[in-house]
């Protein structure tokens, strides 16, 4: 009799056990209750997919057209965060980097006294010249336009900001430095836009097309 009592306790016990993990289990459920986010915990920059999933085309800038109408003081003001690394002035020493006078149409990794990485001197295979293209596609990623490079600078995204300042750094040295003609194949669509050709008169001839191509897209730019 006293061993059945026994194993009845041990049993209860046991029961006991069981129901109490479970309350805890519930109680914790609802005390520690878990949402998804409202928000990501961060923003992914990635470029946006057009409708057919392809990513969508970023023009290069129109030279032509922006570069007479770039704001000179702005690109001054953005050229202020260079000035830890390069000087400017005709003549002037080079820093941690070279000297930007006259950079643009300067030959890629040529300015005088100053020790380029081997990553900046094999890019002269890529850029021969500093052209406008050329210095856009660095100073908007230097690391990633030049692998190796010693210039640790994270690079500019904001297209006007570099526009200014590329006319900010022409207009120091470099004012001989020819600018391009406006290129329509630069320009983005105009929404809405239709094309309308007129056809020929009877017995005249057909028009022939004056627009001349355009010139290949620059290459983007090497430590200065």
């Amino acid at each position: 009799m006293s061993g059945d009592l026994k194993w009845n306790k041990i049993f209860g016990a046991g029961l006991g056990t069981v129901f109490a993990i479970l309350v805890v289990q519930q109680v914790a459920g609802m005390v520690y209750k878990t949402e998804a986010p409202e928000k990501m915990g961060y923003f992914v920059d990635a470029p946006e997919e057009a409708a057919g999933g392809a990513a969508e085309v970023v023009l290069p800038p129109d030279w032509g057209t922006l570069m007479p109408t770039a704001d000179l003081a702005a690109g001054e003001a953005a050229f202020a965060r260079c000035q830890a690394c390069h000087t400017i002035a005709a003549g002037g020493a080079n820093g941690v980097g070279p000297n930007l006078s006259g950079v643009v149409g300067r030959a890629v990794a040529s300015h005088a006294g100053f020790a380029y990485s081997d990553a900046m001197k094999g890019h002269t295979a890529v850029d021969a010249t500093w052209t406008l293209d050329a210095l856009d596609h660095f100073i908007t990623a230097p690391a990633r336009y030049i692998p190796g490079t010693k210039m640790s600078f994270a690079g500019l995204r904001d297209t006007p900001t570099r526009v200014n300042l590329i006319a900010y750094l022409r207009s120091q040295g470099s004012t001989g430095f020819p600018i391009p003609a406006p290129d329509p194949a630069r320009q983005p669509p105009v929404a809405g836009a239709e094309v309308v050709t007129a056809s020929p008169a009877d017995g005249a001839a057909a028009p022939t097309d004056g627009v001349a191509d355009t010139a290949a897209v620059q290459a983007a730019p090497a430590a200065p």
